[in-house]
């Protein structure tokens, strides 16, 4: 049997704040065995379970690694207005004139992920 991948895990500074603005990003929660101090803290999602752990360095270089999201119910320009008010920034914004690409962003601890059109706005930009 292949062995299946249980958690994507993101190094940190601060675990349980990181986690709550990420189930806030997924429309999820943070585990309830988690609190504030923690050293580790874990938001499952049905695409993926994310897990957060401190670390004592900063960030210090380009992802190697990112979460490419998609939105479900709203549109991609939608969703990044939406994580721009949950603290995220906008670090490349690689839109298109005829509604394709992508918009690259931090979020609160400056970890890059990036946002996709929707489902919706794949098929009508096809």
């Amino acid at each position: 049997m292949a062995s299946l991948v249980r958690h994507v895990t993101i190094d940190c500074a601060a675990p349980f704040e990181l986690a709550e603005f990420w189930a806030k990003v997924l429309d999820s929660t943070v585990s309830e065995d988690d609190n504030p101090g923690d050293q580790e803290a874990l938001v499952e999602s049905p695409g993926a379970a994310l897990l957060f752990i401190q670390v004592p360095e900063g960030k210090a270089a380009k992802n190697r690694v990112h979460l490419d999201i998609q939105p479900q119910d709203r549109t991609r320009d939608e969703e990044v207005e939406r994580l721009l008010a949950l603290g995220a920034t906008v670090l490349g914004d690689h839109r298109t004139p005829d509604g394709k690409g992508w918009v690259t962003m931090a979020d609160i601890e400056g970890n890059e992920f990036c946002v996709e059109r929707s489902a919706a706005e794949r098929i009508a930009t096809s």
